[in-house]
């Protein structure tokens, strides 16, 4: 009778203190993305600590995990999932781990078959009638603004394209640009006031240098090595430069290497005269070029 008692007061011991695992599955079988529900419980924790998966990685990878809450009370743990899957078949939630102190405990593996319940064929109804809106010019401005932007940007892109190709910056040694530069050139000379002072010399010398690099660049003519007899014999054999441009190009060269050597001294009047025909030379040069480029054509 004594060992009876205490064999009863043990297994009392043991049911009261001993820790219990249960786990529920709310459905065995779920249709696609259906919700469903699984529990885990564990009772007599007196106040040990429950180890586990961490959240949201408890189930295996085809369940999709919504929510993953844990309660935990000085003798109860509970552990709530709601889940979904997505892909049809037979899909199981094995034996889970739970540490208590030093003891594992495990749930009972579930098996969970999901099916699509829609059928072939099946006619899908909508659950409210379609309904006509209507739309006025400023809900289509919204609805495409960014596409006619982009239109209009790509539009814009293909015609600043072309204008570049076809109307782009002139070539440096274009007749143009050549003509614009030593405009600019005659002008800085212009401003240094060697007229006004009579500085003949400086004058005269500055001018035909900007004149031969002016000739070699527009007619291609090695003005800039050339002795003034030898320029001018090339000038009338070649035929490039207009009769009225050799005369002017003949007249100042040669008044400029009698000054040069110290053979004449010309007055104000003669060297605004000569500066403004190299200029008007340098302006009708374009004129020239246009005649050759007919001639070479023809």
């Amino acid at each position: 009778m004594k060992k009876l008692v205490i064999f009863l007061s043990f297994f009392i011991c043991a049911i009261f203190f001993s820790q219990i695992l249960s786990s529920n599955l709310e459905k065995k079988t779920l249709a696609l993305g259906e919700v469903n529900r699984f529990t885990v419980k564990i009772d007599n924790l007196n106040n040990q600590e429950v180890k586990a998966a961490p959240k949201d990685e408890l189930l295996p990878f085809h369940f999709e995990e919504i929510k993953d809450s844990i309660g935990v009370k000085p003798d109860i743990y509970e552990r709530k999932i709601e889940f979904s899957i997505f892909d049809e078949g037979t899909y199981t939630i094995p034996e889970l781990e739970f540490r208590v102190g030093e003891k594992i405990l495990k749930t009972i593996p579930y098996e969970v078959e999901v099916v699509n319940t829609a059928k072939k064929g099946d006619v899908i109804n909508d659950i409210m009638n379609n309904k006509e809106v209507k739309l006025d010019v400023k809900d289509y401005w919204e609805l495409y603004k960014w596409y006619v932007l982009a239109a209009l940007a790509l539009i814009c892109l293909i015609i600043a394209i072309v204008i570049i190709v076809k109307y782009g910056r002139k070539p440096k040694d274009s007749p143009v640009v050549a003509t614009n530069q030593t405009l600019k050139e005659l002008d800085s000379l212009k401003k240094k006031k060697y007229i006004e002072e009579g500085n003949y010399r400086s004058f005269y010398v500055e001018l035909i240098d900007i004149s031969r690099k002016f000739i070699v660049k527009q007619y291609k003519i090695p003005a800039d090595v050339l002795l003034t007899d030898d320029l001018i014999h090339l000038m009338k054999n070649n035929n490039t430069i207009s009769q009225d441009n050799e005369k002017v190009v003949e007249d100042v060269f040669y008044r400029g290497d009698l000054v040069k050597f110290a053979k004449t001294f010309p007055d104000q009047q003669t060297m605004e005269k000569d500066f403004n025909e190299i200029r008007d030379f340098v302006k009708r040069s374009s004129k020239d070029i246009e005649f050759e480029n007919l001639r070479k054509d023809a």
